[in-house]
């Protein structure tokens, strides 16, 4: 691992950050260190930093915006790679736009919309970043990334890129592929199509306002933290339960939504974790339902 950080810190490899905090590199603003944290500055650097890995058999993490991950408290082991400018692009073509996959999801949304391009709507309300989205099919509003994915470019282990078509995802609900073989989704491209401009707009502005309304974006959380099971909603059989404003340390479940686990000040990973665990032991005795998380847990507990 030493000669891999002195190769990472006398190379062209971007910025090297070593025994870095990742809580601040999360929207729940939880998590120990990294070995070592990695951003680097382009695509070529990214590539080469991964082939280096794979060669000297150092394990790493890749992160992006940091939301729907829950970083232990002991922190990650290896290299910790941090998306940022490397992979931050967009581009439209026709009716298709390509993004990076350090790109904002939100964003993205916004300028389809801005351009007449309809089919990315359900995005306006979902944290992180492009290739978290196509990794984890992220979805609201009744549509997903599956719908819409026409291909993604992932860089393999090995530091080879390759091309993964829609039906080569394997996408399910909250589901991909890419969560069974290991990756870094570089770039996505979303087949959209025409709309009014003005529907587009006030179907984001709705759902825009209804997250604010719903969800307690004021404090620190990472989204839903539970799968909707098939016939229920996970925030419905938490708040039937009576488990809204349930409390473990500094994590608590919203008061304002129940699928939320909120970093009220000086939350820990192992509180999160403990309330995970509550809410699923108290949902399988009431109803009988077995919650299944979605967030990403990620590092040595």
């Amino acid at each position: 691992m030493q000669q891999v950080i002195s190769e990472l810190l006398n190379g062209s490899f971007g910025e090297v950050k070593l025994q870095e905090p990742l809580a601040p590199y999360t929207t729940w603003k939880i998590g120990g260190p990294a070995d070592c944290l990695l951003i680097p500055r382009d695509k070529d650097q990214l590539i080469r930093a991964v082939k280096l890995l794979h060669e000297r058999q150092v394990p790493w993490t890749v992160i992006g915006r940091g939301s729907n991950m829950l970083v232990a408290d002991k922190g990650i082991r290896g290299v910790v790679i941090k998306l940022g400018d490397a992979l931050n692009a967009v581009r439209i073509e026709g009716e298709s736009v390509i993004a990076g996959g350090a790109y904002s999801f939100i964003k993205l949304s916004v300028i389809a919309g801005k351009e007449g391009l309809t089919g990315l709507e359900f995005a306006g309300g979902i944290p992180g970043t492009v290739g978290g989205a196509v990794y984890m099919n992220a979805g609201a509003h009744g549509s997903d990334v599956s719908r819409i994915l026409q291909r993604a470019e992932v860089l393999l282990p090995t530091g080879e890129l390759a091309t993964y078509h829609n039906e080569d995802l394997a996408y399910a609900y909250r589901h991909s592929i890419l969560q069974t073989k290991q990756g870094i989704v570089t770039e996505a491209e979303f087949r959209l199509r025409h709309g009014d401009r003005k529907e587009i707009a006030a179907a984001l502005a709705a759902y825009k306002d209804r997250r604010l309304r719903t969800q307690p974006l004021q404090l620190a959380c990472a989204g839903s933290v539970f799968r909707n099971p098939e016939g229920h909603h996970a925030a419905k059989l938490i708040e039937e339960a009576g488990l809204k404003g349930l409390r473990v340390g500094g994590a608590q479940v919203s008061p304002l939504h129940a699928n939320f686990i909120v970093n009220t000040g000086q939350a820990t990973a192992h509180d999160v974790l403990t309330l995970i665990e509550q809410i699923i032991a108290e949902i399988q005795a009431r109803f009988g339902v077995k919650l299944v998380p979605e967030v990403l847990v990620v590092g040595e507990r």
